[in-house]
């Protein structure tokens, strides 16, 4: 009997007959996903926040990139060691040690006197993030059924995004108090984390972990507590403690061995370890950040150009980023993980080619310098004689009259990097701009902006669903129980460097390709991503987390999107039935 036609059997028995999970299951993913939000707030509130922290701390250019680089190099440190933290004391203790940390960090930001104190709160608040990017995934993917796993992982992406847009609005809501408004923006923090601290001290081990530390009793009526009592749960726990026992003696003389030895020893763990860091590298280098940066630009664009409205720009983009991950949600158990990363990277593809055709368009018809020389003809602004060469360099910005039919007078003045609300000399150098006049800093008016907006709004659109919310999703399955936490820490800290290197070299790489060449650059990036999972990425919806190695044990060069019957280990279950097939990878040389 083929392996495709028992698994056509088992997914028409899984549908028909499988118990609904009881409410205990979602009060713990939404116990869970909470550390979502709490990532995608402080990661949306600190936008809106520095520009009041710029003024009260008189933080200059270097210390504003600090402030967010602190907390973004200290949860990739804490990402890394997270994983042993996991597996040594629980998924539940990380996830409220991390809580407990967020909230303290939240605190020390919020109550700070002076910029080193707000300082050591970021970096506090670091540590959080890092644990709990790596654990909350993992932590809800080993409590979930198999039928509904993805759907209750990318939760905790559609949680992250509702962090940003509830951190837009906050920031809009205290806007108007420019001396302690900040405070509440950023110690409100402390609430979802105090929250999920309490709430998490009645909250269950995930049953995996505790079959590893041989605490079998406890595993079962844990899987019973989340499955329900009449769900088939401890037929579910004897196929886990199997899967262990069968792993830990496989593994008896490799035991000693760090498992990142392991890890590199087994080609089916490395090839997922690949798949899933190269989905994280592509979640950040298909530009994601730079796309939500330019889209306050692109909004003022489009006609908002009251600096006043600043806070609320970043609230419009989070809204729709919020907006867009719900499909996600709904597709990823109807279509798979497979199918929608595909999609999704196809639709980022195209969405990036109409923002970079938008703005070569809006470069190729950029406004003239009409007065020239205002800063003085030594300076490097001067040089400059459209807008688009002006405002593509950090240290310019373009000056101008923004009346019917269109900018006129424009000059290229000199911007400061601390202060990039106002030009250092010439008109625009005034808190009390005249209401015809405009200063715009690394954007230009343009008859093209509608192009780059349709962009923005096709690439969330495109964007949540798939790449947003998939590396986490995929990640927090394909891997073994007993490589799962040091595989998803690497995978969490590749997304954090990523991140933080995407952060480091944007100006740079500004100034290199303009605008529209960062554009063409991505688009470049996600075709290339998406040959490679194409090829590479397999489908692993409805397959209990102690299958899904099988899945790899393949050569790349063959067809990821099945699973070769002679290489994978099927296993089903039919009302008390259990056939399990099990052949050697001459791949490996080892036990798939």
């Amino acid at each position: 009997m083929s392996s495709e036609f028992l698994n056509d059997v088992e997914g028409l028995i899984r549908d028909r007959v499988k118990p609904k999970a009881p409410v205990f299951m979602y009060t713990v993913t939404l116990m869970s996903a909470v550390g979502g939000f709490m990532l995608g707030y402080d990661t949306g509130v600190i936008s809106g926040a520095m520009i009041f922290l710029r003024k009260y701390f008189e933080l200059d250019y270097t210390w504003q990139k600090l402030v967010i680089g602190v907390t973004m190099a200290t949860a990739w440190t804490f990402s890394l060691i997270a994983g042993y933290f996991a597996d040594r004391f629980g998924r539940k203790p990380v996830i409220i040690l991390s809580s407990f940390v967020f909230t303290a960090g939240a605190v020390l930001m919020g109550t700070a006197i002076d910029k080193g104190m707000f300082l050591g709160g970021r970096l506090v608040i670091g540590v959080a993030l890092g644990l709990t990017s790596m654990t909350v995934p993992v932590y809800i993917s080993e409590v979930s059924p198999p039928e509904i796993r993805g759907r209750l992982v990318t939760l905790s992406y559609c949680f992250l995004t509702g962090g940003q847009f509830v951190a837009g609005v906050i920031d809009g809501v205290f806007s108007n108090d420019e001396t302690n408004g900040w405070r509440f923006m950023v110690g409100l923090a402390a609430v979802p984390s105090f929250i999920q601290f309490f709430g998490f001290l009645i909250m269950p081990e995930s049953p995996r972990w505790l079959v590893a530390q041989g605490k079998y009793q406890e595993a079962l009526e844990v899987l019973k507590s989340v499955r329900g009592q009449t769900s088939d749960a401890e037929e579910e726990f004897d196929s886990i403690k199997a899967s262990y026992l069968e792993t830990e003696r496989e593994m008896g003389n490799t035991g000693s061995r760090p498992i990142i030895l392991q890890i590199f020893r087994n080609s089916a763990v490395k090839r997922a370890l690949t798949i899933g860091c190269l989905l994280h590298v592509t979640q950040h280098f298909v530009g994601v950040n730079t796309v939500i940066f330019y889209g306050a630009s692109v909004i003022e664009m489009s006609g908002i150009k009251h600096k006043s409205s600043a806070v609320w720009l970043a609230a419009v983009i989070a809204a729709v980023n919020f907006c867009c991950s719900f499909p996600g949600l709904f597709l990823v158990e109807k279509v798979g993980r497979r199918p929608l990363t595909l999609f999704s990277l196809a639709g980022v593809t195209f969405s990036l080619g109409i923002m970079a055709v938008g703005f070569q368009l809006a470069n190729l018809h950029s406004p003239q310098i009409q007065i020239n020389g205002t800063d003085g003809s030594g300076t490097v602004c001067s040089s400059y004689s459209s807008c688009s060469q002006c405002v593509n360099n950090p240290y310019c910005g373009y000056c101008f009259l923004d009346l019917p039919p269109g900018p006129s007078n424009g000059s290229c003045l000199l911007a400061d990097l601390d202060k990039p609300d106002i030009s250092v000399t010439g008109q625009c150098n005034s808190s009390l701009l005249e209401k015809s006049l405009t200063w715009s800093y690394q954007w230009c008016p343009s008859d093209y902006s509608w192009l780059v907006l349709v962009g923005l709004v096709l690439y969330l659109l495109c964007f949540s669903p798939g790449m947003g919310s998939m590396p986490w999703t995929v990640n927090s399955e394909i891997y073994p129980f007993w490589a799962r936490s040091t595989c998803c820490a690497t995978t969490a800290s590749v997304n954090w460097l990523s991140n933080i290197v995407v952060f480091m070299s944007f100006l740079s790489f500004a100034e290199i390709l303009n605008k529209y060449g960062i554009f063409w650059l991505y688009m470049s990036v996600a075709v290339l991503a998406w040959i490679y999972f194409f090829l590479m990425l397999p489908e692993t919806r409805a397959k209990q987390l102690e299958e899904v190695e099988g899945l790899f044990a393949h050569p790349w060069w063959q067809d990821a999107t099945t699973a070769d019957e002679k290489k994978t280990v099927q296993y089903v279950h039919i009302r008390g039935i259990n056939q399990a097939t099990n052949v050697d990878d001459p791949d490996s040389g080892e036990e798939s």
